[in-house]
């Protein structure tokens, strides 16, 4: 049988998110790119294995890869950090649909919006999507109400700049994490595996822990 896909080579491969054999050609073409492939594809799993053992170089145009990073800055809102990546992955659990490209667009938004903010100008970069604007909203609802709160216990307040950092941080992670793929979500698994009960996020909306 011909692969359905490119109509001309022999189908070989069982592909587990079309139901049916492709060609082998047309496995690693589509890959995450028209085909939503579980997670538990044996072909996308090696697939991954060689992309570990192959980093990608980044254009050195890519956003916010200019940016210095203070070096204590993860270890002191190691908290902070572990907040923010729970909320992503609270996010993407509740939005299937979600991808990395989301996730990435939807950060690197924020940070230029957090970044001018700290400029005393106040100007949003919204991403372009729903999902993605939905994201942007979700975590800056988060930042807002954590100050909020840390305001009421009469702590110190938190400063935009650590945010804007941490975005900075999370992006770049981000960027190590996926392969660049339209419908890849390797990005997003890995935050999901910081946090087994992800999958119960929704029956925990209140879990804003201020230090």
């Amino acid at each position: 049988m011909p692969c359905p896909i490119c109509e001309k080579r022999k189908a070989e491969r069982f592909c587990p998110a079309k139901g049916e054999k492709i060609c082998a050609v047309c496995c690693g073409r589509e890959r995450e790119v028209t085909i939503d492939c579980p997670v538990d594809c044996s072909y996308l799993i090696s697939a991954r294995r060689y992309e570990d053992e192959h980093h990608r170089q980044l254009p050195a145009d890519t956003p916010l890869l200019g940016v210095n990073l203070p070096s204590d800055i993860i270890h002191i809102h190691q908290q902070l950090i572990a907040a923010l990546a729970f909320t992503i992955a609270k996010f993407c659990a509740e939005h299937r649909e979600a991808t990395d490209l989301d996730v990435l667009a939807a950060m690197q938004a924020l940070a230029e919006t957090t970044r001018t903010l700290m400029t005393g100008i106040y100007y949003e970069t919204q991403p372009v999507g729903q999902v993605r604007r939905e994201l942007y909203a979700a975590v800056s609802a988060f930042w807002i109400e954590l100050k909020q709160k840390q305001a009421q216990h009469g702590g110190a307040a938190r400063k935009d700049s650590d945010f804007f950092y941490l975005l900075v941080f999370l992006y770049r992670m981000g960027l190590s994490r996926t392969n660049g793929r339209p419908r890849s979500r390797r990005y997003i698994e890995f935050l999901r595996g910081q946090f087994p009960a992800v999958q119960e996020l929704k029956r925990n909306e209140s879990r804003i822990i201020v230090p």
